[in-house]
């Protein structure tokens, strides 16, 4: 009987495991060939496994124990036999018609949407298009903190809901600040299906696994909603997109950078609004009501959503605050606090600057942080050359290992703002924008989240007369007044902790710890007594109304920290006081130069060589050539033909006696050049004047 025991064991073996192939027959539909011929070695194993049974019956029922194995026969003969016959009835349908149905339409969750959409067509429009292209796989949507990423994301997520496109199952992932490979695999799970015990006791990589195996036999879109460095695919166990899978994977973020880690070299930028458009997203947030309430208010509020500047957030926010105010009062009071205080405008804070300033907590080091909030204290834009030399003279940039290297690190830094979404390019020009509430966002870090309002104050290009009110100036770090129209100051602010300000007018012998003044574009005429700024390292002086004489000189002689100076200069005492005093001079980097008005234009300009000038411009001089003194004690190096080494930009605007520019063969880094209005300029460069300064070696 022992031997009947084995037997009926192995034979149960085989018919139960092809109980349970037949029973998840459905489950292996998406690899019908490779299954229909393991069933039929499965089938040949058990015809076998039959024979091998049929031989030790007979010999068993020889021995004499015929009733037991006729019952033994009966039952494992009838069991093989069924199943033989539904194998074979299997092979003889091999059609599988089902199989060949029309693809159902992809499994996708709806997300809400909010109800006001506007002026995201046409890029919605194109992201769409790249997802139907074979050759695409992963598409990089990146824009500024309340652009519309999210919501230009869900408008895709939505629109598979309807379409379906042939995609198995579209999953979206909130991925956020600080998301793990961890938190990326539960969102991914979930939709999956893989819960339970089980899967919360695996580890990362038996996750990926899981997730890996079901993914690769779908045909998927991936949306990854705001991430802040590479999602790595292959740890979350997410399959590649391909051509040959089909597969997509679409992610927003607020830095370019990411978009390159993610293999995205040509993402696409979501920006604010136009003008027109973002003035309709106000108007429905505000409402047809308060808008018709008073004649002014229309007016009014499109000076409000201008403040915007087409921020989808920032209308939002401010729209729906404002669609009660159905007084003139209220309009004017609104315009009044997001022109001077932004952050104090109800919902600024917590609705808006705190989310824009995620951007700014995602920069890496100190230093791009403070070169930040120091954009927050200039004009909406500015030059980018400027820019980086204002960070020097800041000390944010350490100027030791000479100042070409402290440019690049400049430049470094300057991109990564711009990649980071909290500066933009002006693609036109060499000038660099700032978002207005991007830079209430940067004031609103300076001044301590708000919590030490007059420690930064900034309002420029406002049309102000007269200083702005400060309860305690000893509070002041920073004060900016750059563009206004002030021409004095009527009190003397004790602000002897002040360390930093941009064109402040006159009255300045009690900033004592001042390091860094610009008075360039302001209509201040004397700095008398600048001499009392004992610390002073930097003073700007260009096409202000203050013009380089002797007594100014005599007090420059006087600031023995003083590294950099931009001057203007009257023509005819460029070379007399250039070389007044050779340690001054080193520090004078940048010129603008004119005739004086009471007197005749000089016929021949005398530039001395000066190894430290970076630019130079010459506007309305009447000079016929320009005469280079080459020895000089400004330059480092007297005996080089190099007498401009550092020069790079130069402008010259209705000169109209030069007919030559060949001097400029002593400066050959010179990367900009600007000629205005300067009608007898025959040639930049004269074949025959550079024979005679060089030898004919040009």
């Amino acid at each position: 009987m022992g031997g009947c025991f084995s037997v009926s064991m192995s034979c149960d073996q085989m018919v139960n495991q092809f109980s349970k192939w037949l029973g998840l027959k459905g489950s292996y539909i998406h690899n019908l060939a490779e299954n229909l011929v393991s069933l039929e070695k499965a089938m040949g194993v058990l015809k076998a496994k039959r024979d091998d049974v049929q031989g030790r019956v007979d010999r068993e029922e020889f021995t004499g124990h015929r009733q037991s194995l006729a019952q033994v026969k009966l039952s494992l003969r009838e069991r093989v036999i069924l199943v033989l016959k539904e194998v074979e009835s299997l092979i003889s349908q091999g059609e599988f018609n089902v199989v060949t149905e029309a693809t159902p339409r992809s499994e996708v969750e709806e997300l809400p949407t909010h109800p006001t959409i506007v002026g995201q067509e046409t890029t919605l429009e194109r992201v769409w298009n790249c997802l139907t292209k074979d050759t695409v796989g992963v598409v990089g949507l990146h824009g500024m903190g309340g652009v519309g990423k999210t919501t230009l994301l869900t408008q895709i997520n939505n629109k598979f809901s309807k379409t379906g496109e042939g995609f198995d199952i579209v999953i979206w992932v909130e991925v956020s600040r600080n998301a793990s490979v961890r938190k990326i695999q539960e969102s991914i799970a979930k939709k999956l299906g893989l819960v339970g015990k089980e899967w919360d006791e695996k580890d990362d990589k038996e996750r990926a696994l899981d997730i890996h195996n079901v993914l690769r036999r779908k045909k998927f879109v991936l949306l990854l909603d705001d991430i802040w460095e590479k999602v790595n695919l292959s740890a979350v166990g997410v399959p590649y997109p391909s051509t040959e899978n089909g597969c997509k994977v679409v992610f927003t973020t607020r830095s370019r950078d990411v978009c390159g880690r993610m293999g995205v070299y040509d993402p696409i930028e979501v920006t604010c609004l136009e003008p027109d458009k973002a003035w309709d997203l106000f108007k429905k947030k505000v409402g047809e009501n308060t808008l018709e309430s008073h004649s002014d208010i229309p007016k009014l509020a499109r000076q409000v959503a201008e403040k915007c500047r087409g921020l989808p957030l920032a209308l939002n926010v401010i729209g729906e605050t404002m669609a009660c105010k159905r007084t003139v009062q209220e309009w004017h009071l609104a315009l009044d606090v997001l022109t001077s205080s932004a952050q104090e405008f109800l919902g600024m804070e917590d609705e808006i600057l705190t989310i824009l300033k995620y951007s700014y907590d995602n920069l890496k080091g100190e230093q791009a942080k403070s070169c930040f909030l120091y954009c927050s204290l200039l004009y909406h834009s500015f030059e980018k050359e400027r820019l980086i030399e204002y960070w020097i003279c800041e000390g944010f940039i350490d100027e030791k290992e000479g100042r070409e290297r402290a440019f690049n690190v400049g430049n470094e830094i300057l991109w990564t703002l711009v990649r980071a979404s909290l500066l933009e390019e002006d693609e036109y020009t060499s000038y660099l924008k700032i978002h207005d509430v991007v830079r209430d966002m940067g004031l609103w870090i300076a001044s301590d989240l708000g919590k030490h309002k007059e420690r930064c104050i900034a309002q420029t290009d406002i049309g102000l007369r007269e200083v702005p009110k400060v309860k305690n100036w000893k509070d002041v770090r920073a004060l900016s007044l750059m563009g206004t129209s002030i021409e004095k100051i009527s009190e003397s602010p004790e602000q002897q902790s002040l360390t930093q300000i941009d064109r402040l007018p006159v009255g300045l012998q009690e900033l004592k710890m001042l390091i860094h003044l610009n008075l360039e574009l302001t209509k201040v005429v004397s700095c008398d007594g600048i001499s009392n700024l004992s610390r002073l390292r930097t003073l700007k002086l260009a096409r202000s109304q203050v013009w380089l004489d002797m007594s100014l000189m005599k007090e420059l002689q006087l600031l023995e920290h003083l590294e950099f100076v931009s001057v203007n200069i009257f023509s005819s005492l460029v070379g007399k006081l250039l070389l007044y005093d050779p340690r001054v001079g080193r520090c004078i980097q940048q010129i603008y130069t004119e005739d004086r008005p009471e007197e005749e234009s000089v016929q021949v300009f005398v530039l001395p060589a000066m190894d430290a000038l970076r630019r130079i411009s010459m506007w309305n001089c009447g000079m016929r050539e320009i005469e280079v003194v080459e020895k000089t004690p400004l330059n480092k190096s007297p005996t080089s033909p190099l007498c401009f080494s550092n020069l790079s930009d130069v402008q010259i605007r209705e000169c109209d006696g030069l007919k030559d520019l060949t001097w400029l063969l002593f400066a050959p880094n010179l990367t900009t050049l600007y000629v205005f209005e300067s009608k007898q300029l025959e040639e930049i460069i004269s074949k025959d004047k550079s024979c005679e300064c060089f030898g004919g070696d040009t």
